[in-house]
């Protein structure tokens, strides 16, 4: 039976009929459960094979097929599947934002995502400093709710505006600020929760005698409560003695905080609060759907030190004493992240700061009540140092040097230092990555110099390296050595590894995980750190909560005993699940029958870029909480196969066979790839690199070289032509598009959606005006000489954009020609995946535009998307290695970026006035050219207020096509909003898609491109 998945979000009901995603894979295996679940929820029940694979990976190196996959409305959705699924004895696994690094979100279970129906934040009340939200809520939409009240959910995991409350709690989560802030579960007030039974009650805070009462209720509750008081009676005095002293601890279940809570550790002694026993038990007791939690205020301000080093050993030493300072925050950057980013041009202006030599640093963030307070902590530990002058007579500090940041760019600029290098690690297209599995052990401060020259040592004799990074003040340093988990010899490296780093933790009274969790990475490795008797006191919480150990199995304690003894499970054994449902393991196996026609310069090619993406879920953040470019589809539907890492898992899946279909097969085209606009946003926002545009580029071709091409997509491909051919015949042509009719007509034929207007096309061409009109700036008087690349709806459609992009020059004093023999950048072709065509196009304009620069003139465009074309994509079609192409590459300019760079503009004595909201291109933004336009328009005298703005929606032709309108609007619709938000007089864009999806949203009135707005600035206009 088909699936139809809901269509984006903001779309009304009106558009139905054309849902921006319809499933129609049919589902797969157990009819008799998808029948029953669906028959018994209001929420959506999925088992086909796509969404099937879609949920079978998350951030992790783990790969496990879920059973199917639910998406419940409400708490009373929840209570029906579990009722159900204990019934007729299958597993549950309740996943937040799929962004664990442990894999305890994957498993052969029935996967329930509550981050698409439940993510309500249901009440929030500043005086008591608590909100109550559903767990589906990511933190940066709780928090985005809360910054009104000057509050915040204070742990801050590094994907948090992606993350999940309920994954927050279900991971006892926190972030770069636990030294300030504590883990989640010290904000947990109560938790609505489903029990393994179906039961729907509530935890929270109780008197630890009056659990004995409590287990009189009936049912599982009350056998909840009784297992809790006998766990407290028998394993108490060892729980206290096993577990590290440590600010963060996430291996096992959250015990020490138990008994902690009941001698009066936290709060009133004789108190317990079992909602804070579920944080870090990973799914695996009880699903929460509901918290309460309490909030902190946002500090007032912040200040900020940078610490330089010779080595690391001698920052790991520092890292205790500087403590005693009372940091909000102490991170960690090696030589090898230093390395790293002053290898990388985004990063090398950051790296730059730093004294020559620098080997390590320790970036340390104090939080004040005020400017002057933030100066004196910093200043206070800056000079706890030892000088030259040697001017504290007994320093505790070796730092060889302290730099300061106190406004909110300097610190963010150090802030940035601390990220870089972590984008690269990801981005390698090699067999080998950087694999997460003992990245977040947990040390005691004071131990770390010695742990980390030991843990050097594990990595030399393994023939590896890593970096040593983040969270050095609470002792969790994230290191994730190089592995080829694709080789026996990787995997058993890989297990050897942390065979030897879990002894180093047990060695140095450590956590094998400080952060991250168990999942299928740690759990085999707890019985080693906490002992047999805690062990089991985890099994008997486990049974306790779950009699038949159906949720999440196998995380934090293993597999159920009595399913060993049985044969239905493997023997208990410290490296079955850490070694085993690797993503990538020695039986992987890539097809490579998909001829790449594009260059991927990178290890691996193409197949490297196909399994790049990691599974962090950076794709899936909403606009208002994360901004950036990525990724405009999930915003409007919130569909997993909508985001880029969708898109990438479910590609590499298809070419290593996990998927029934090829990746050039139709089904695939439509259901997977379809929807990605091309708006390259992944290349810029994806930490990893992920190029889907390019990707889907590929595919597409290869697609039409077996199934052919549509008409509609040739008609596309060549839009030149037929807007060459539109202008000879204006206005007869317009008059004939604009017939009663007309809509319907090509929506019919050629599935063109009939809310859109076409293009008005101009009789007169920018071209014919500049043929007839020639330059007003000679040759020999210019300062620099240009020719403009008419593209085609600057030629045809909008030459007032080209006019004005002339006059700008020109009022610069550059000598301007136009070319009158080339309008096709190829952009049309190379969007439809008519690569051949793009390449054809591509090598004829190289041609042309060599002999230009050959004699010293650069190539300027006035739309973003062919700028870009020439820029990138051509370097792509042609080779890294055509000389010609990376010439002409090299000297080609978006207009404003022409002005910019060579300060053009400081020449003109602008006569501006007025506010503007600038929507740049995604393009540009892309490629790090978006920010030339701001600065024109700020000098030419405008209030520039750049938005923080995705793609438009319209996205070439994928607007103008019937089945993805309603998509198209439901982006726009996010668009639509920052404009009217800002507070800016008008908005300007230099897209013409994006002109031309707001100006159909303002009945035809299309907003100025920024170069008209520089031209009405010009002082003779």
């Amino acid at each position: 039976m088909a699936q139809n998945h809901p269509q984006a979000r903001s779309a009304s009901p009106a558009d139905e009929p054309r849902a921006a995603y319809t499933h129609t894979n049919e589902t797969t295996g157990q009819p008799e459960l998808v029948d029953a679940l669906r028959d018994r929820i209001d929420g959506e029940v999925r088992f086909d094979d796509y969404s099937r694979q879609l949920y079978a990976t998350d951030a992790s190196i783990y790969e496990v097929t879920p059973i199917g996959v639910v998406f419940p409305r409400s708490t009373a959705d929840v209570s029906a599947v579990v009722s159900y699924c204990a019934a007729v004895d299958v597993p549950l696994l309740p996943r937040g934002g799929g962004t664990s690094l442990a894999g305890q979100t994957v498993n052969k279970a029935v996967v329930l995502d509550f981050t698409r129906y439940m993510d309500d934040v249901r009440t929030v009340d500043p005086g008591e400093q608590r909100a109550t939200a559903q767990v589906g809520t990511t933190l940066g939409g709780l928090n985005a709710r809360l910054a009104d009240h000057d509050l915040k959910f204070a742990p801050d995991p590094a994907w948090g505006d992606k993350s999940a409350l309920g994954g927050a709690i279900g991971n006892n989560s926190t972030g770069a600020h636990s030294l300030q802030y504590g883990k989640t579960d010290h904000y947990i007030e109560s938790c609505e929760v489903v029990l393994a039974d179906g039961t729907v009650t509530e935890f929270g805070e109780v008197a630890v005698d009056d659990l004995r009462d409590r287990a009189e209720a009936d049912g599982l509750e009350g056998q909840i409560y009784s297992g809790v008081a006998d766990l407290l009676d028998e394993y108490g005095d060892e729980i206290d003695r096993a577990y590290p002293d440590l600010k963060r601890n996430v291996s096992g279940y959250n015990l020490d905080r138990l008994v902690a809570e009941a001698t009066g550790e936290f709060g009133q002694a004789g108190t317990i609060n079992l909602a804070r026993l579920l944080a870090g038990s990973e799914g695996t007791l009880a699903v929460v759907t509901e918290a309460t939690v309490s909030l902190e205020p946002i500090p007032e301000t912040k200040g900020m030190a940078l610490l330089t080093y010779d080595d690391l050993i001698e920052a790991m030493a520092d890292v205790a004493p500087i403590l005693e300072h009372d940091p909000a925050a102490v991170e960690i950057i090696d030589d090898v992240m230093l390395d790293l980013a002053r290898e990388t041009a985004e990063f090398a202006d950051v790296a730059g700061i730093l004294p020559d030599g620098t080997r390590a640093t320790l970036l340390v963030e104090f939080y004040a009540e005020d400017d002057a307070e933030a100066r004196q902590l910093v200043d206070r530990l800056i000079a706890d140092r030892v000088t030259d002058e040697a001017s504290v007579s007994e320093p505790s500090i070796t730092a060889t040097d302290g730099l300061e940041a106190h406004a909110a760019d300097k610190r963010e600029q150090f802030w940035k230092l601390r990220k870089s290098g972590l984008p690269i690690l990801l981005s390698r297209t090699s067999d080998a990555k950087h694999v997460a599995f003992i990245e977040d052990t947990g040390i005691p401060p004071e131990n770390l110099p010695e742990y980390v020259a030991d843990f050097r040592d594990v990595l030399d004799d393994h023939d590896t390296f890593a970096s040593f990074y983040a969270h050095a003040g609470p002792g969790v340093l994230h290191i994730r050595p190089l592995i080829d988990t694709k080789t026996v010899d990787g995997v058993e490296t890989m297990v050897s590894i942390a065979d030897d780093v879990t002894d180093l933790v047990v060695e140095y009274g450590g956590s094998v995980s400080g952060e991250h969790g168990d999942g299928r990475a740690r759990t085999c490795w707890n019985e080693k750190l906490y002992g047999t008797d805690i062990w089991d006191a985890f099994r008997d919480l486990k049974t306790t909560f779950d009699p038949d150990w159906l949720f999440n199995p196998g995380q934090v304690v293993g597999v159920d005993e009595a399913a060993v003894s049985t044969g239905e499970a493997p023997p208990r054994a410290q490296t079955v699940e850490m070694a085993t449902q690797l993503r990538a393991d020695p039986d992987y196996e890539f097809d490579s029958t998909l001829t790449p026609t594009l260059e991927w310069d990178n290890e691996n090619g193409m197949q490297g870029m196909v399994e790049l993406c990691h599974g962090c879920g950076g794709c899936r953040g909403p606009q208002e909480t994360t901004g950036g470019v990525m990724c405009p589809t999930y915003r409007a539907a919130d569909e997993e196969v909508t985001a880029t890492r969708g898109r990438a898992n479910m590609l590499r899946q298809a070419m290593s066979g996990d998927l029934p279909d090829d990746p050039t097969d139709e089904e695939f085209v439509t259901e997977v790839l379809d929807l990605c606009i091309g708006c390259k946003g992944c290349k810029h926002d994806c930490p990893s690199g992920v190029d889907m545009a390019k990707l889907k580029a590929e595919v597409t071709h290869a697609h039409h070289q077996e199934h052919g091409e549509s008409i509609r997509d040739k008609l596309f491909a060549n839009v030149d032509s037929l807007f060459a051919l539109g202008s000879r015949l204006a206005p007869l042509a317009n008059t004939l598009s604009s017939l009663p009719g007309s809509g319907i007509l090509l929506e019919k034929t050629v599935g063109i959606a009939r809310e859109r207007d076409p293009p008005t096309l101009q009789a007169e061409t920018f071209v014919d005006w500049f043929e007839a009109r020639g330059t007003t700036v000679s040759a020999a008087d210019a300062t620099r000489r240009v020719v403009v690349f008419p593209d085609a709806y600057t030629n045809h459609v909008h030459p007032e954009v080209g006019k004005a992009a002339v006059r700008v020059l020109e009022a610069a004093g550059v000598h301007v020609s136009v070319l009158d023999d080339r309008t096709d950048s190829g952009r049309p072709a190379f969007s439809k995946g008519l690569l051949d065509d793009a390449r054809a196009t591509a090598r004829d304009n190289v041609t042309t535009l060599h002999r230009h620069v050959e004699t010293g003139r650069d190539v300027v465009f006035v739309e973003p998307s062919d700028a870009v074309m020439v820029q990138s994509d051509y370097l792509d079609l042609l080779g890294q290695d055509d000389d010609r192409a990376a010439t002409v590459a090299a000297n080609t300019y978006g207009i404003c970026e022409y002005l910019d760079v060579h300060g053009l503009d400081r020449e003109i004595d602008w006569d501006a006035d007025g506010s503007l909201a600038y929507h740049g291109h995604c393009h540009q933004k892309a490629t790090k050219k978006d920010h030339h336009a701001v600065g024109v328009l700020r000098r030419a005298g405008y209030a520039a207020d750049p938005l923080d703005s995705g793609c438009c929606g319209m996205a070439g032709s994928f607007g103008y096509e019937a089945e993805h309108y309603s998509m198209s609007q439901a982006i726009g619709e996010i668009l639509f909003k920052q404009v009217d938000d800002s507070p800016a007089e008008q908005v300007v864009a230099p897209g013409a898609s994006c002109r031309t999806q707001l100006g159909d949203r303002d009945d035809g009135d299309e907003p100025p491109h920024p170069v008209e707005a520089l031209a009405s600035a010009l002082p003779d206009r």
